[in-house]
């Protein structure tokens, strides 16, 4: 599908937005800044909204998701807001049993570990993504000049809560898959991109200025694996955003050996999480992308003298790529008092 024709880039005098052309490389003496995970959590005001909602609801709820997706931006006056879901919400609207469990994450009731198990996954209707379609606009329709960030996870994450049957941090079951049995591997991840392709391009052609995909378990894989493996699959997720002509950014948890083969399967700007620091990751990744990241999550915990300094660095170290988004190094802690982050943001935009 085209975009919609009420999207912010087709308007009269449409102008790009700091974050838009900071990920299309473009140097601005302010960066740009915002943080994963920014919707949720951490905020009273989504503690309070979700009372009594189950999450995956609240992600198909439109007017529910759209609120919690614009309640960083009021709070933080962050340069983006980043669409409010779940990574397994395309598994989920797509027909799979998943649920969110408390204190575990999301778990399916039967794995899918076998050529069969593949073979009966449903096939995505492309009307399921209604409320999602619905969802952004109304965020966008809020959200003035302030641009959307569209997100999915990227077919390995999606393939590992299948196969694992939940959260699981070394994907055993998930890696002896990709070896012994190739071909229901290719079959599965084939699936995984296909209904993540879709949930990404639906944002987009809705409203969302960038996508981001979201590569939460790929640090469990070797570069070798991570080329032949994964990353063809990944290429072919964002084969229906790419066409759309907005930023592509890609991030992924302990991936600083991968950097590279994730930047190659084509984005604008690569996410480096808090292990590696961003002028390595400039070198290892030359001057053609963008980067984003990487304050520490855990040194929003700190007193602000040592936070400041440590955005100071990051900010600094960012300076050897060709330009620079500022983020954090993975999502918001639950636990984070939301008026360092709002601090970290008028930080950012005063003395960058």
């Amino acid at each position: 599908m085209p975009l919609d024709s009420s999207h912010p880039m087709l308007a009269e005098g449409y102008t790009p937005p700091p974050l838009v052309r900071a990920y299309r490389g473009e140097r601005l003496e302010t960066p740009p800044v915002w943080f994963m995970r920014q919707a949720g959590r951490s905020l009273p005001e989504y503690r309070e909204l979700r009372v009594g909602t189950d999450m995956l609801d609240a992600c198909l709820n439109p007017e529910l998701a759209s609120e919690i997706t614009l309640q960083p931006v009021r709070r933080h006056a962050v340069d983006a807001g980043i669409f409010f879901s779940d990574i397994v919400i395309p598994v989920k609207v797509a027909g799979v049993d998943v649920r969110i469990v408390a204190g575990r994450g999301p778990v399916l009731e039967h794995p899918v570990r076998t050529a069969a198990d593949v073979a009966a996954l449903p096939v995505l209707d492309p009307a399921a993504l209604a409320p999602i379609r619905e969802a952004v606009a109304l965020t966008v329709g809020q959200l003035g000049t302030t641009p959307l960030i569209g997100f999915a996870g990227a077919p390995y994450t999606l393939a590992s809560y299948l196969v694992e049957g939940g959260p699981s941090k070394e994907q055993l079951k998930t890696r002896a898959l990709m070896h012994s049995d190739p071909e229901t591997w290719r079959a599965l991840l084939s699936w995984c991109a296909g209904i993540t392709g879709a949930f990404l391009a639906a944002q987009v052609e809705s409203g969302a200025s960038a996508g981001q995909l979201f590569d939460s378990w790929a640090g469990s894989l070797s570069l070798a694996d991570y080329t032949e493996h994964v990353a063809p699959f990944s290429v072919r997720a964002l084969e229906p955003v790419r066409e759309l002509g907005v930023p592509l950014i890609h991030f992924g948890v302990g991936t600083g050996e991968l950097l590279a083969a994730m930047r190659d399967i084509g984005v604008d700007a690569v996410g480096v999480d808090w292990r590696l620091p961003l002028d390595e990751a400039a070198r290892r990744l030359g001057g053609d992308v963008t980067l984003q990241g990487n304050i520490d999550p855990a040194l929003l915990h700190a007193p602000w003298p040592v936070l400041e300094a440590h955005v100071r660095d990051v900010i600094e170290r960012g300076r050897a790529a060709r330009a620079h988004v500022v983020n954090l190094g993975h999502g918001v802690p639950p636990d984070t008092d939301p008026a360092v982050l709002t601090r970290i943001v008028e930080f950012v935009h005063r003395d960058a």
